[in-house]
């Protein structure tokens, strides 16, 4: 396929229309992505998830400089670096918004980065359904590190943990209770907590109930769909401060996340990442095509003819599905 040829030679413009093509789910783009499969699985993929207002876009900014200037052990070039920064959706257009891509435009013309501005096309979690073949696509690429920004949703953005090897969390001090911006699944997924706009005032506090809340303990990546596994000795998860605005306290962000890579590779983790994404993305893709299928099955007008009982509170949401599925099975 020549399109899958140019994206390999290094053609960007190739690369955008498959993005475009995989994000809007046509099927040559799937087929692409298809083709180019066997070449994914080495980029280091880092998820950057935090509550609006805590400065995400500017720390990716920030991150990706120190990452061009980092090497690769043994190399010379500097890392290639690929950002897929996951924007909220257009109520009228469904499009991105582009509010990330037009923070980044600092790293325009770098032909070591590639900036992708996606809608979460209301998909809950953060990411949108499209977001890991487009993070497959510029891995396959020969992108070394990709950045996963989410939406900024606050506590549903978990589904970046079954995306992401390594998952940055970020806050800043004076947003209330910074505990409470976290919670319920926030501060469960994190590998790195960051303390962004540092400079401040409260900064000392937010650290102090972040640390507190890791000293009551959390469940690893590997417990969230519920199985227990031995996943090797426990990472300590650091809480680091940085100013994105003024570029402080990246060398020790980008140390942790290194560290964290070499912590995955020791452990066994990277391996069991790999594998609970693709398990989670092959759920994703089951269940919706099984909901495609069964939708288009049903007879004309059934469909919303039991909606209509539903909304009018004759027959309860569980009696509704109970009775379509009944009558697929039939």
């Amino acid at each position: 396929m020549r399109l899958v040829e140019n994206v390999l030679a290094g053609d960007r413009l190739a690369l955008a229309r498959l993005l475009s093509l995989i994000e809007n789910q046509e099927a040559e783009g799937l087929e692409a992505l298809a083709d180019l499969y066997p070449r994914t699985g080495n980029a280091h993929m880092i998820g950057i998830t935090g509550a609006p207002g805590t400065g995400k876009s500017t720390l990716v900014n920030q991150l990706v400089r120190r990452l061009r200037a980092a090497t690769p052990d043994g190399e010379e070039a500097s890392l290639k670096v690929g950002v897929v920064a996951v924007d909220p959706s257009s109520p009228f257009s469904g499009g991105a918004i582009l509010g990330d891509r037009i923070r980044m435009r600092d790293l325009c013309g770098d032909p070591g980065v590639f900036v992708r501005s996606m809608a979460s096309r209301g998909a809950p979690g953060g990411l949108a359904s499209t977001t890991g073949g487009v993070a497959q696509a510029l891995d396959a690429a020969g992108f070394d590190v990709i950045l996963i920004e989410t939406v900024g949703a606050g506590q549903a953005e978990v589904d970046i943990a079954r995306t992401a090897h390594t998952t940055v969390v970020v806050t800043a001090p004076g947003m209330g209770d910074e505990v409470q911006a976290i919670k319920a699944g926030i501060l469960e997924i994190a590998d790195i907590l960051v303390v962004n706009k540092a400079d401040l005032p409260g900064t000392e506090n937010a650290m102090r109930a972040l640390q507190a809340m890791l000293e009551m303990g959390r469940p690893g990546k590997a417990d969230l769909d519920g199985e227990k596994r031995d996943v090797g000795p426990a990472w300590c998860v650091p809480v680091l401060c940085t100013i994105s605005t003024e570029g402080k306290g990246f060398d020790m962000l980008l140390d942790g996340i290194l560290q964290h890579r070499q912590y995955l590779h020791d452990s066994g983790g990277w391996g069991e990442s790999e594998r609970e994404r693709q398990r989670a993305a092959l759920n994703a893709l089951i269940r919706e095509r099984l909901v495609e299928r069964f939708l288009d099955s049903q007879p004309d007008g059934k469909f919303e003819e039991v909606l209509e009982k539903v909304v009018e509170r004759t027959l309860s949401p569980w009696q509704a599905a109970r009775e379509l599925l009944q009558q697929e099975n039939t």
